[in-house]
């Protein structure tokens, strides 16, 4: 029997407040256990939330990102349920009315552009942490201790509908909805750091068939590469249930990554189990258009929008605009390096090709981000100005990249070619000079090219490259050698 996965995200973004959602407590990670949370946080009897302005301004910042809509007036409620690391025995969240409905967010996917309708973004608070490992009571004694710096820090869950179809697309969307977070600063998008938490709600169902199968929701997954592991790992053991004659039980399942395997954490809850109704404490939420207005215009360039103009202004390739969108510092680099040329379609091209291939190598190979580069954007740009005019070739160019990459002679492009002399060479005389002497000295590759096989024009380009020690303009060689051969 064929099997289809069917998947569903809910992604826990914490929001780039300075204090918590319903109190002035810092939202700093790293700090001591219990030094970041005061009464409100505790739960202490008399102490009242208040709402911080600044996590309702998040909130529509995604929405108007993913051009979803704005709840005019949402409301709060107490969500219910008994945890250690959750003092007050229930979250503030939003449930009947939240924040955002609706909206998409789009992702290429080999080659082809997926997009994904989001059911809702909704705004609530986090629970503390429990600390298992490695803590020991008054006596020594194996105990758990609670933590409740990250109670009541701010949260905008945002849910898709379960529209992928793979785990390769469950990541997909989880990178771009990551990236657009951290493009519109309102997440730092530390998944180490628990900033950016997805859970994944996976079933399985014979191919064809209308009706979902059973979900499990996969918990607080903190990396892409761990998120695609658990739903391979789950679909494949649900497929494996059903085939042997079970059935999947509807349940919250942990991901292990050291086992490469989920396992059952607690049957899951429906929302009425939760007891939800309204927080007596807090009043609706309401937006006007004019806050809705005032914050648009406080709001970057969206990733569409700058695809959309790379593609006109610049003639980029829809991989191109895509891949540098991925993130707003990737942008950010392309654009200053266009701008420190004469800003042509060539060089606005070069520039691309440069920063997706060879810069990007780069930053890889010492696993650094595009803000830590050693190679700045307007020296980017004169090395482009030299493929540009012809003064280098790309192979070239490759060296003398490097040489900027490791800092010598402060990475100026000029100063390294003529240190290095790498200047190409462009006299006609010079290059048909050399042409001559190839074909004179290879006469059988010359009657294979005459043959008909056309590796052998490589094969004398090459040559003429050879003698040139990689100097000579390639574009005057090839038409160099297509007028002698064609003689």
């Amino acid at each position: 029997m064929e099997w289809e996965i069917v998947i569903g995200l809910e992604t826990h973004t914490q929001l780039s407040t300075e204090s918590k959602i319903f109190s002035s407590s810092s939202t700093r990670f790293g700090a001591l256990p219990n030094t970041q949370a005061n009464e409100v946080d505790m739960a202490l009897p008399g102490a009242l939330p208040v709402f911080n302005r600044g996590a309702a301004e998040r909130a529509i910042r995604l929405g108007l990102a993913v051009g979803g809509h704005i709840a005019p007036r949402s409301v709060f409620e107490r969500k219910n349920y008994f945890y250690p690391d959750l003092p007050k025995n229930y979250q503030i969240s939003q449930m009947e009315i939240p924040v955002v409905s609706g909206g998409t967010v789009s992702f290429m996917l080999d080659g082809e552009e997926k997009t994904i309708n989001l059911t809702r973004a909704h705004l609530e608070e986090d629970a503390g942490k429990s600390l298992h490992e490695n803590f020991r009571g008054p006596y020594g004694e194996s105990s758990t201790g609670i933590d409740l710096n990250r109670a009541g820090t701010p949260l905008l869950e945002i849910v898709s509908e379960p529209e992928m179809r793979s785990a390769a697309e469950a990541v997909g969307y989880a990178r771009a909805l990551h990236s657009l977070v951290v493009w519109l600063g309102i997440c730092d998008g530390n998944m180490q750091e628990g900033s950016f938490r997805v859970d994944a709600n996976v079933s399985v169902r014979p191919k064809g068939q209308k009706e979902f199968g059973t979900r499990c929701e996969l918990k607080n997954i903190n990396s892409f590469r761990f998120l695609e592991r658990a739903i391979q790992y789950e679909a494949r053991r649900q497929i494996e249930l059903i085939e042997d004659g079970g059935k999947v039980i509807q349940e919250t399942r942990l991901y292990d990554s050291d086992r490469d395997e989920t396992r059952s954490m607690r049957s899951k809850e429906d929302a009425h189990d939760y007891r939800y109704f309204p927080d007596p404490d807090l009043p609706p939420l309401f937006i006007s258009e004019e806050w809705i207005e005032q914050v648009r215009q406080d709001m970057p360039e969206l990733p569409k929008s700058k695809q959309v103009r790379f593609k006109l202004t610049f003639g980029l390739s829809d991989y191109d605009v895509h891949q540098l969108t991925v993130n707003r510092a990737t942008a950010d680099f392309f654009e200053q390096t266009v701008a420190a040329t004469t800003q042509t379609e060539q060089e606005a091209k070069l520039a691309a090709n440069w920063i997706l291939g060879e810069l990007s190598a780069a930053l890889n190979r010492e696993e650094l981000n595009i803000e830590q580069s050693k190679v700045s954007p307007a020296q980017l740009a004169q090395l482009i100005a030299r493929i540009a005019d012809g003064t280098i070739s790309n192979k070239i160019a490759r060296d003398v990249f490097a040489a900027q990459w490791d800092g010598e002679l402060n990475g100026d492009v000029d100063a390294i070619i003529d240190a290095r002399g790498l200047k190409q060479i462009n006299d006609v005389g010079a290059i048909e000079a050399m042409v001559d002497e190839v074909l004179a000295a290879n006469p059988s590759i010359v009657e294979q090219h005459r043959a008909g096989k056309p590796k052998a024009f490589n094969a004398l380009v090459g040559q003429v490259m050879k003698v040139a020690k990689g100097k000579a303009n390639p574009q005057q060689i090839n038409e160099m050698l297509k007028q002698k051969l064609d003689a």
